[in-house]
Formats: C-alpha cells, structure tokens, sequence
C-alpha cells in the first residue's frame, strides 16, 4: 500500500488519528501543518496572523504540492482540499481517507477558532468554512470514515474500522 492521505475539517482528528493508524498499519506518520511551521519559523496562527491567509494558501500548497515520500500516514491541514495541484501530487502516492465529522461536533471540538490556525477569510464562519469545503473532500476521498460508524465506540474502534477499510481498497 502507498500513502494514506488523510482530509477533513479542522478537529476531525487528523492529527491524533494519523499517529495511532501509522502504528497500526506500521508506516511513518507526518503532518503537513507541522511542516508548514517548520518552513515559516512559527506556528500557523501567526503565519495567517502576520503574512495574511493568501500567502498561508501558497505555502500549504507548495507543501502538498512538493511532498514525497512511502508507507506514511499523511495527515493535511483542513485547508490542503483547496489546491488542486497538492491534492493531484498527494492523491498519485496514495489513497485519502475523509474523516467525515458532523458541523455541531466540529464546533464542540474547535473551541479555539481564533487561535487554532485554521484558514478561512475575514467575515467567514466555522458554517461557512464548511459548507465549502465538505464537496472537496467528498471529491478527493478513496474512502470515507463517518464519525456516526465510529461514535459509540472508542479511538481503537476507530482505528480498527480505518484499517478495515483501507485493507478492503
């Protein structure tokens, strides 16, 4: 198996689930918000802060764009489904899981959408950010994880019913 990219919104677990599904399936793990930081010299809030959402965009873009590598679990930046051309690169080294969350679950986790780093326009709202973006995700999924399959049992269910699915591609 090549890469598994994961995509969703911000607090879907992307993060937190990468880590514990690259252990399960054996692969390395990397998160493209990370690099992002590592690039700019700061965290994502004060990227968007300081050089504006524009130029935020670009270097998400260029990371999705430019990012190599085997047998790693990828997890994006809520944002990375708005580049084509990184979603292109991304999706010719492997497959992309969507977790899909629910919007009022979204909002119960994101508590912190001031501070968080997370991509949106000026004027914009959580709602609106997703409302966006749930058709790109739809569109670049192999497969889809719904937080309802996963919700009454714990994050080791979760992981198990992740590998279940890709183990079927």
């Amino acid at each position: 198996m090549e890469n598994i990219v994961l995509i969703g919104m911000p607090g879907s677990g992307k993060s937190t689930l990468g880590v514990l599904l690259a252990k399960a399936l054996g692969y390395s793990f990397t998160d493209t918000d990370l690099i992002i930081s590592r690039i700019a010299g700061k965290p994502l809030q004060k990227i968007l802060d300081e050089d504006g959402l524009d130029s935020f965009l670009q270097l998400e873009e260029q990371v999705g764009a430019e990012l190599e590598c085997g047998h790693t679990v990828i997890a994006t930046g809520g944002s990375m489904v708005l580049s084509e051309e990184a979603m292109k690169n991304l999706k010719a080294q492997g497959k992309a899981v969507y977790i899909n969350v629910p919007l009022d679950e979204i909002k119960r986790r994101v508590t912190n959408i001031k501070t968080r780093g997370i991509a949106f326009r000026k004027g914009e709202t959580l709602d609106d950010v997703f409302r966006m973006r749930v058709p790109l995700y739809e569109k670049y999924s192999d497969i889809t994880v719904d937080f309802t399959d996963c919700s009454n049992g714990g994050i080791e269910d979760t992981i198990n019913l992740m590998v279940e699915k890709i183990n079927k591609l």
